[in-house]
């Protein structure tokens, strides 16, 4: 019998090593370390990867735009000349994020630790910004240099972001898209894979990457860009209205911190080590408590401050929505008005800065009067003095500074109850726009116009005396008319108050100057500090009036016959005010116009 046979698959025996004299070559086999490596994320893990870093690019393009307005919004606030701190802040902080970006190549190996620590960092200094500014100058006086030390601080961190997130995101394309050489492709063994493969496989991957890396940054600046529109639109229509400088700029620090830590302890969880995870936790805890304790004492921090910059006596604080409006004094003495942390009115020698104003202006026919400004109700006062006034026209930017007039008892006694008379009228505009329209609504023109602005160096007011504006005083004045203008101090700022008189007589007008003195009259456009008790930092020793007339012919100083008692102001004072206003004269200057302001420092 016949056995059948099964053909059985060769097997393999392994054969002994032959014994050869000297080292034998090893055989070219992959190396594999001892630790199994990660397993490579998955495509779809770095797409994953990729919207929510978008999404923190958003929300810290938008927080750092906030800084940013935050910073020139207090400092404009605080020293003035928005122009001036505009572009100091602006400068600076741009400068600065190319340091930042420069400074964050030391920080690539470790980037998800980096970017966690840039943004704590960023979120506490741009936090607390703002109390930092507002504490330099209500207890230091001193505030320029805290602007741009800020300014470069908070560029600096915000320069570095990118340049983190990019590293960030390349790693994790990387990882997902298995960039690494295939198997056998350095030295052209494999199966399927010649040496014109790898080759051409060697020469594809970079123009792979490059692609990539194109996209990821256009990604990223449009993600930024979209969501500094964000906060620059958040900043003035949602945060100062509802939150306030102060507590706005916490809440934004708070809402950064949230949005970087929890993009670097969820999404990059896997780059981190333990101990670096627990510094991070710990560092945006402590973060956020700050912020939060400052955020609780915001309240008590404002109330204190607001007391080392106005003293003891601050009977009424409020926020308009255009400024801060703060009045001071007893119970029994008169009250001092201060916008915006100047001193605007000064109760125990406003007389003198209204009657020189006002009444010089009133002699003539002065049937009609317009007064621009003057919502202290402080010139309607005067203007009111003179039975033949039928009607009274005043024109203010704030309704919050008009209603303050009328209803706080000391200010209402002090402007003699003016706004409760049946002949004024109230218009809450911008000057400048409702005169534009008012020379066609008008039936009637005016006999007197009366500018009571603050000082044409500060700079939301500088369009008031420029030469368009007074074109448009012009078509609504009489033939006859008078237009009195404050200008400014003519000791202290001569070259100011020249240019106010050239931009009249540019404007179609002739002028007489003249001043009144005061024990304190107030303070140039950006005063450090506005303290009237320590001594410090005092205001100029006068103000400075212009009277125009139009025409060639320079009007005549003097008071109406039927002036009333004037506690401050005679004939023989405003022929001597003339006279050292005359002496301060110096070479011709140019007009002041709105593409051209000329009104500086």
């Amino acid at each position: 019998m016949i056995e059948p046979t099964v053909t059985m698959p060769p097997t393999r025996v392994r054969q002994p090593p032959l014994r050869r004299r000297g080292r034998p070559p090893r055989p070219s086999r992959p190396t594999r370390s001892r630790r199994s490596p990660r397993p490579p994320r998955s495509p779809r893990s770095a797409e994953a990867v990729r919207f929510p870093v978008l999404a923190v690019v958003f929300v810290c393009a938008a927080c750092g735009l906030v800084y940013e307005l935050e910073l020139v919004a207090l400092a404009s606030y605080l020293i003035g000349d928005s122009v001036t701190q505009a572009s100091v802040v602006l400068s600076v902080m741009v400068f600065a994020m190319g340091v930042g970006s420069l400074l964050a190549k030391r920080l690539r190996c470790r980037a998800a630790v980096g970017f966690g620590m840039v943004e704590a960092g960023l979120a506490l200094i741009g936090g607390c910004s703002a109390l930092a500014l507002y504490a330099a100058f209500a207890w230091l006086g001193e505030s320029r240099y805290v602007v741009v030390a800020f300014s470069l601080a908070i560029g600096v961190l915000i320069g570095a972001e990118i340049p983190l997130l990019m590293s960030l995101i390349q790693r994790a394309a990387g990882a997902g898209s298995g960039s690494a050489p295939p198997s056998g492709a350095g030295s052209g063994v494999g199966v399927g894979v010649g040496p014109g493969a790898a080759k051409r496989a060697r020469r594809q991957a970079p123009a792979a990457e490059q692609d990539d890396a194109a996209g990821t940054v256009a990604d990223l600046f449009a993600a930024d860009y979209v969501g500094a529109l964000v906060g620059g639109l958040a900043f003035p229509f949602l945060l100062l209205p509802w939150l306030g400088q102060l507590t706005g700029a916490l809440v934004t620090g708070a809402v950064n911190v949230i949005a970087g830590g929890g993009l670097v302890l969820w999404v990059f969880r896997r780059d981190l080590t333990s101990r670096s995870r627990a510094l991070l936790i710990a560092v945006n805890v402590s973060v956020l408590a700050v912020l939060a304790t400052a955020t609780v004492l915001v309240d008590d921090f404002e109330e204190a401050a607001r007391r080392a910059v106005y003293g003891e006596r601050v009977r009424v604080a409020v926020h308009t929505d255009l400024q801060e409006v703060v009045v001071t004094g007893g119970r029994e003495g008169p009250p001092d008005l201060f916008l915006d942390g100047r001193l605007r009115v000064s109760g125990q020698d406003e007389h003198r800065y209204h009657e020189a104003l006002v009444h010089p202006a009133m002699n003539g026919p002065h049937e009609r009067v317009l007064i621009v400004g003057g919502g202290d109700g402080l010139a309607a006062r005067e203007v009111l003095r003179y039975p033949g006034v039928s009607s009274v026209t005043v024109v203010e930017l704030d309704p919050g500074v008009v209603r303050l007039a009328r209803t706080d008892p000391a200010l209402a006694t002090l402007n003699a109850q003016a706004f409760r008379d049946p002949r004024v009228r109230v218009v809450y505009a911008d000057a400048f726009n409702w005169l534009r329209g008012a020379a066609d609504r008008l039936q009637e023109r005016y006999d007197v116009v009366i500018s009571d602005l603050p000082d044409p160096g500060i700079t939301p007011s500088t369009k008031l005396y420029s030469e368009e504006f007074h074109g448009l005083v012009a078509r609504v004045l009489t033939r006859s008319g008078r237009f009195a203008v404050h200008a400014g101090s003519v000791t202290d700022r001569p070259h100011t108050y020249w240019t106010v008189d050239a931009t009249l007589r540019a404007a179609g007008f002739a002028t007489r100057p003249y001043s009144a003195s005061g024990r304190t009259p107030g303070f140039a456009a950006g005063p450090d500090r506005a303290d009237r008790t320590s001594g410090t930092e005092r205001g100029p020793g006068d103000w400075g009036f212009l009277l125009a007339v139009p025409g060639g012919r320079p009007p005549a100083l003097g008071l109406a016959p039927d002036a009333p008692r004037l506690r401050s102001l005679g004939v023989g004072a405003l022929e001597a005010a003339a006279r050292r206003a005359e002496r301060t004269r110096g070479a011709e200057l140019p007009p002041s116009t709105l593409v051209h302001p000329r009104y500086g420092g």
